[in-house]
């Protein structure tokens, strides 16, 4: 079973990138499309928690949604952006890498050596 699982959606350039860039060294490694698979509130906060950041550190600002439901121009709190990200899988940003206890927003996906052995 891989240690390594990867949160991502297929399509996103970086995503496969990182697929490659796991493959080439013989890592196997878990895929999870989010946008299919939505995460829970629990593992939003576990997979944060994990990588010692914020969920506004991990927010998309380009996507359409992100202007929608005005994010651009109001404050909101952690707990309202990951129920947010819960809602609207796409703001949250790809890949992010989860091994044991530690987690990598992957972008670039070099970062995911940090959490290799």
């Amino acid at each position: 079973m891989p240690e390594l699982t990867v949160y991502e959606k297929p399509t996103c350039t970086t995503c496969r990138n990182l697929a490659m860039l796991l493959q080439e060294r013989g890592i196997e490694f878990e895929r999870v499309n989010y946008h299919v698979d939505p995460l829970p509130e629990e593992k939003i906060r576990d997979l944060l928690r994990k990588a010692g950041v914020g969920p506004h550190e991990v927010l998309r600002k380009k996507e359409p949604v992100y202007k929608e439901l005005g994010l651009d121009t109001r404050d909101v709190s952690d707990d309202e952006l990951i129920q947010l990200m819960v809602e609207h899988p796409q703001l949250l940003q790809r890949p992010i890498v989860e091994r044991g206890e530690r987690a990598v927003l992957a972008r670039p996906p070099e970062r995911v050596l940090e959490i290799l052995p």
